[in-house]
């Protein structure tokens, strides 16, 4: 019932959009073309809160209706008036179509080849055993070597991929608990939550990165080694503080526990290989520029080589997130759509966002990414509110002080990955929960907690980069 209902409100409230008189629509100077892309967003919101259909296919959907109803290839009958008074400016199809290869695709894309590589030849496995045997047999130490161990992996695998790998590492470990143990809802949030944390490190850590690397171009572009270095700070602090948290909520009554993680790492040379492309790639994600390379064509590398190595074959490129990268190009092409017609640009200079204090500004953006991440998916949340945080941050001079646009959409990119209160949230929500280790009213109090001290830490970041001129 409910999923027909959101499927019928989600087509019946763009089409009344697109169906209001133009000067009804209290939004300033309006256009026919601009009017067209407010029924598509207003879709897009319905369609990825509520999830009617996938939201991979809702993004395949967005570029689609922009393919028909806003390119200067579409459907003739929405082309009739072109010229005319109110109509706008309609988007050149290829436009919309480069969403597919995105340099930001591709980053993504080269993040899966090494996440499916270090699983194909256990080397996260390998890498998890050696990693949490100095943590020693205190129940929490060995949390605080999951969530550590969990936070790297995160920084350059799929956080959904990071968790699956790392709950499976724990099954054995958390069967030595009692039953009634806390600690056994401690240890298995903490995997979730470390995963959400660090993937905020590095570009290609979390969906929502790759989305704000769109609009973190030009005299705002950020490298790859520039975003750890405000972004790896503050995921170990925040790490840190979770960590307390969860040992303050779900103390241990289990004084030791033993930790049985079997395997030893492969020496054939298709796991040499792995390693030395894994470890490569990264220095080359942050030392790159030195040389020339950016991040996006460093991304390349263990694609390649994986392809003619036969490492990764075509089967196991079958089982890789293709439905995250859809998801990302319908974000893209849908903060093209908002700055191509020029709608962010009418919806920002709509509300006097002048009158409001900088502080306030950043206050309200990163407010809004934590309280829509919480109840929707962060990347949809991400491809969402950035294209209007980006026109926001780049019309505002005000913000200067603070960073101006660079500022807006690192904070509120933050926002979107600290969702971490519902199962619904994220997926290494979803996936921790599907243990039964815990209830989400579990999650929901050590979430919240959580929440608030990363809004917090936000500020003091921002306030350390603006003192530190990062910002640039």
């Amino acid at each position: 019932m409910k999923k027909n209902l959101s499927l019928f409100l989600g087509l019946l409230i763009p089409t009344l959009i697109l169906f209001t008189p133009l000067e009804s629509i209290p939004i300033h100077a309006i256009t026919i073309v601009e009017q067209r892309l407010l029924a598509i967003f207003a879709f897009a919101i319905i369609f990825w809160v509520f999830e009617p259909i996938p939201i991979f296919a809702t993004s395949v959907a967005i570029i689609f209706l922009e393919l028909i109803l806003l390119s200067d290839k579409g459907l003739i009958w929405f082309r009739s008036a072109v010229g005319t008074e109110n109509f706008g400016t309609l988007i050149p199809y290829k436009d919309i179509f480069h969403t597919f290869s995105s340099p930001i695709i591709l980053l993504f894309l080269g993040g899966f080849f090494l996440a499916a590589a270090a699983t194909k030849y256990r080397l996260d496995i390998n890498l998890a055993r050696v990693m949490l045997k100095p943590f020693g047999k205190k129940p929490s130490m060995v949390m605080l070597g999951v969530m550590l161990i969990t936070a790297v992996f995160s920084m350059f695998m799929s956080n959904t991929a990071t968790t699956a790998m790392m709950l499976a590492i724990l099954a054995p470990v958390l069967a030595v608990f009692d039953k009634n143990d806390p600690a056994r809802t401690g240890i298995a949030l903490s995997v979730p939550f470390a995963a959400n944390i660090g993937g905020l490190g590095t570009p290609i850590g979390t969906p929502p990165n790759a989305v704000a690397m769109k609009y973190l171009t030009d005299d705002m572009a950020v490298s790859f080694g520039g975003w750890m270095a405000f972004a790896v700070p503050y995921v170990i602090v925040l790490l840190f503080a979770t960590w307390i948290i969860l040992n303050v909520f779900f103390r241990a009554d289990t004084k030791e526990v033993t930790l049985q993680i079997k395997g030893r790492f492969m020496k054939t040379p298709q796991a040499i290989t792995v390693y030395i492309t894994f470890t490569a790639t990264i220095l080359l994600w942050l030392f790159g520029s030195k040389i020339g390379l950016n991040s996006y064509i460093v991304a390349m590398f263990p694609v390649a080589i994986f392809t003619a190595g036969q490492i990764i074959t075509a089967s196991d490129m079958k089982k890789m997130s293709w439905d995250v990268l859809w998801l990302v190009s319908g974000g893209i092409a849908l903060g093209v759509g908002l700055s191509k017609t020029g709608l962010s640009h009418h919806f920002i200079e709509s509300i006097p966002f002048g009158q409001f204090p900088p502080q306030m500004i950043v206050f309200l953006g990163v407010l809004i990414s934590i309280l829509m991440a919480t109840f929707m998916s962060n990347t949809a949340t991400a491809n969402l509110i950035l294209p209007i945080i980006a026109a926001l941050g780049t019309t505002l001079i005000t913000l200067g002080e603070l960073g101006g646009a660079k500022m807006l959409i690192i904070a509120c990119t933050f926002g979107c990955s600290l969702a971490m209160a519902l199962p619904v949230s994220t997926p290494p929500n979803a996936m921790a929960y599907a243990t039964g280790l815990f209830r989400t009213g579990h999650m929901l109090k050590a979430g919240v907690v959580v929440n608030i001290l990363g809004f917090v830490m936000i500020f003091i970041m921002l306030f350390v980069m603006n003192q530190l001129h990062l910002f640039g």
